[in-house]
């Protein structure tokens, strides 16, 4: 067995479309109508071909769950905040906070209420705190995570 993607139902594909693009920079990749695969390895599909696939009425599709999330890792987390805030029209789930393990994260929803997770890139996480003058044993512990995995990522 092999895994393909995540799958979301949307009310528009061409609203999703531009808004994955704009936001997340994903493009379009595979466009076969009523279904798009996005780079990165999102599907988008209509919420009316969606619900013909599970034989259920459109009502019975379920937006704002805020049961599931699409997580991305951004190396420069501070422009993609600027970018977030200079768009203006994003509703966010949160504002950036650091997690425990020192990552910081903002979460936000999609035009149909899919949660979309931006989370500062690990790699930079273990970087910043070495450079902060934390040892590869406080850092791991910090961020707890193996010492073996805060060297492989402190190069």
């Amino acid at each position: 067995m092999k895994y393909q993607c995540p799958l979301l139902a949307v009310k528009d594909l061409e609203v999703s479309k531009q808004f994955y693009k704009e936001v997340l920079g994903l493009k379009v990749i595979l466009d076969c109508g009523a279904n798009v695969t996005l780079t990165g390895g999102v599907a988008l599909q209509t919420i009316e071909t969606w619900s013909e696939f599970l034989h259920k009425g459109q009502d019975e599709i379920r937006f704002c769950g805020n049961d599931t999330e699409i997580c991305f890792e951004e190396d420069d987390f501070d422009g993609f905040i600027k970018k977030l805030e200079a768009l203006g029209s994003i509703t966010y789930v949160h504002p950036v906070f650091e997690h425990r393990w020192g990552q910081r994260v903002v979460r936000f929803y999609d035009p149909d209420g899919h949660i979309i997770e931006v989370g500062e890139n690990m790699k930079l996480v273990c970087k910043r705190f070495l450079n902060s003058g934390m040892t590869v044993e406080e850092t791991a512990q910090h961020m707890d995570v193996p010492v073996k995995y805060v060297k492989a990522n402190a190069k």
